[in-house]
C-alpha cells in the first residue's frame, strides 16, 4: 500500500512543502515511461504540448494547494502513477503489443506528463473500478468511468474530460428492427450489457421489461451478439463506435441515444489529486493536447471531435 506523505514524514509546514515541491517540479524532467506504456503514441498524440511542470500549470489555474497536497507529492515521490483502465475497449482502452493505447490511456499518460512520472496500467472492468480505489490499488481510474451520485458517495471525479450518451449496437441490417430504448423493452429481445455499469442501470430503469443476459466486458457482449445469443447491446455511444470498428460488416449503430454520460477520472475520495488532474484537464484543453489525443485515438473511427465539457472544480 502506497503511503501517504504526512505518514511517513510527519508534520510538515505547508507553505514550506508547497515551496518545495514547486522546485521539484521545475526542475524535473519529462518522463519516459516503459515499453508497457507506449510512450511513442504519448508524443504521436501531442502530449509534447503540456510541457510546462505541474507547479508551474497548477499555479496558472489557481489550484496551487492541490500542488502542495500529500497525494501528489506521494504519487512523485513513487515515480509511477498507478492507473486502472480497461484493456478492451476499442478506441479508449486496448492492450496492444506496444502498450495500452486508446483515448482513456493518452489522457492517462497527459496527467502522468504533468506529475514527471510513469504510469503504471492494470485492468479494471466496469465493476471494479470503485473497488479499485477504495483499496488502494490504483491512483487513478481512467475507463469511461461515467460520473454520477452513487459512485460520487464513495469516489470523487476530476473533469468531466468527455461526454457520451448511452445508444444501442444491433447487428448489421438491424434485423429485429430497433429503434431505441422502448425497442428493448421486451422479453423478446435479448440485450446484453456490462455488470456493475451505469448502462446496466440506464437499462433497469428504461426497459424494465427487458430480458437481460450481462458480462464483465462489453467485448463479450459484442461476442455474444455475433454467437446468436444476444440482439442488442447497449452502452455509450463511443464505446459501441469502437466495437463496430473492429467488426464493421457484423455490426451496426442505431444512432438514437437516450442519455448523457459524462466520463470522470475517479481518484480515491477526499484526494488532493483530483484538483491537480482538473488543472492538467484545462492545461489540455487549452494546449490542444485534449483535441489531438481525441483525434488520433476516437476520431479514427469517423467521430467528430466536439468541444471539451466544462470541468467541475468546486472544492478546488
Amino acid at each position: 500500500m502506497r503511503m501517504r506523505r504526512s505518514q511517513r514524514v510527519g508534520v510538515v509546514v505547508m507553505a514550506s512543502a508547497a515551496m518545495i515541491l514547486a522546485a521539484c517540479g521545475d526542475d524535473a524532467d519529462p518522463a519516459t515511461e516503459g515499453s508497457d506504456t507506449g510512450s511513442e503514441a504519448m508524443s504521436e498524440t501531442g502530449s509534447e504540448m503540456m510541457s510546462e511542470t505541474g507547479s508551474e500549470m497548477m499555479s496558472e489555474t489557481g489550484s496551487e494547494t492541490a500542488v502542495g497536497g500529500e497525494d501528489v507529492a506521494a504519487i512523485q515521490e513513487a515515480g509511477t502513477i498507478r492507473v486502472g483502465t480497461k484493456y478492451d475497449q476499442p478506441l479508449f482502452g486496448v492492450n496492444s503489443p506496444s502498450g495500452v493505447v486508446g483515448f482513456d490511456a493518452e489522457i492517462a499518460r497527459l496527467v502522468a506528463e504533468s506529475l514527471g512520472v510513469e504510469v503504471e496500467f492494470s485492468e479494471a472492468v466496469s465493476a471494479n473500478r470503485e473497488p479499485f480505489l477504495e483499496t488502494d490499488q490504483v491512483d487513478m481510474v481512467a475507463a469511461t468511468y461515467t460520473i454520477n451520485d452513487e459512485r460520487d458517495e464513495v469516489v470523487d471525479f476530476a473533469g468531466p474530460y468527455y461526454v457520451a450518451g448511452q445508444d444501442i449496437m444491433v447487428a448489421a441490417g438491424n434485423p429485429e428492427g430497433i429503434e431505441g430504448i422502448d425497442s428493448l423493452n421486451s422479453a423478446d429481445i435479448t440485450t446484453c450489457t456490462a455488470e456493475g455499469s451505469t448502462s446496466l442501470d440506464n437499462l433497469n430503469e428504461m426497459a424494465p421489461d427487458a430480458d437481460v443476459i450481462t458480462f464483465d466486458t462489453y467485448s463479450k457482449c459484442a461476442d455474444a451478439m455475433g454467437q446468436g445469443r444476444a440482439a442488442a447491446v447497449t452502452t455509450d455511444n463511443v464505446i459501441l463506435i469502437g466495437l463496430i470498428s473492429e467488426a464493421p460488416d457484423d455490426f451496426e449503430l442505431v444512432d438514437n441515444p437516450f442519455t448523457e454520460e459524462p466520463y470522470g477520472l475517479g481518484v480515491p475520495e477526499g484526494s488532493d489529486l483530483r484538483c491537480y488532474v482538473n488543472g492538467v484537464l484545462q492545461e489540455a484543453y487549452d494546449s490542444g493536447a485534449w483535441a489531438t489525443a481525441y483525434e488520433e485515438t476516437v476520431g479514427t473511427a469517423g467521430a467528430k471531435t466536439p468541444e471539451p465539457p466544462e470541468i467541475n472544480n468546486d472544492g478546488c
